[in-house]
């Protein structure tokens, strides 16, 4: 039986673009790595922002905790220094934050497509590593998804469609209330062991080596009778 990992995360969250790095390290080394799979839940960090409602991040973050703007722009290279020794790019200073609602729809059209990984990379890169603004404009997450691979008219599809996988993200979020999750990333392995924060890739490869030894046994046949099929029913001999 493959393990489950669920993780719940945000675009706007610097911990889960370091904590993705930090889980891929831990599953590149374990041993049944192609037995794990990988779903991203949806999270927002504020849900009440409206698609247009952006700014930048440096002084949202001093007025949200109370800091002085120095403070929070030396928070922002702290990350930096923990990205840049993971070898991920990290802009310290002209990030933006918004609503991440249309983003986690979009991630949800790609998991059905298979390709959820690759579009969630797309974002991270365009918010934590990219000089231009990740939100609070349609046509830039058009230009993200194409850039990434996806075809723009599909992409624009799903935008055009406010209905469109948000009863999945918002699914997501409830599922995150009632597991008692506040805060992303948040790991959850086969339903049964959580992970929360980015943790150092040792945490993450001790939870999968432990869901991996407890996760539920494969079906075991103990007895076998007459059965009905597509082509009938087994005859009595």
């Amino acid at each position: 039986m493959p393990v489950q990992v669920e993780i719940w995360t945000d675009i706007n969250c610097p911990f889960c673009y370091l904590g993705k790095q930090r889980f891929e390290t831990a599953l590149a080394d374990f041993e049944h790595r192609d037995d794990v799979r990988v779903v991203h839940r949806s999270f927002e960090l504020d849900p009440t922002l409206a698609p247009g409602d952006t700014g930048a991040v440096i002084p949202k973050i001093a007025r949200k905790y109370g800091m002085s703007v120095e403070q929070a722009a030396a928070n922002e290279r702290a990350l930096g220094a923990q990205a840049e020794a993971m070898g991920l790019p990290y802009l310290t200073e002209g990030r933006d934050y918004g609503s991440s609602f249309d983003m986690h729809r979009l991630l949800h059209w790609a998991l059905a497509r298979g390709e959820q990984e690759k579009l969630l990379d797309a974002l991270y890169h365009a918010n934590f590593a990219d000089e231009r603004p990740a939100f609070g404009d349609r046509e830039r997450l058009v230009t993200i998804a194409t850039d990434a691979g996806f075809d723009p008219e599909a992409v624009r599809a799903v935008l055009d469609d406010p209905a469109a996988y948000a009863d999945a993200v918002r699914a997501d979020e409830q599922a995150a209330a009632d597991l008692g999750i506040t805060g992303v990333p948040f790991y959850v392995l086969d339903g049964k062991y959580a992970v929360s924060g980015a943790q150092p890739a040792e945490v993450f490869g001790q939870a999968l080596a432990t869901a991996w030894a407890n996760r539920a046994p494969a079906v075991q046949l103990v007895g076998s009778g007459d059965t009905c099929g597509p082509d009938g029913c087994e005859l009595p001999q």
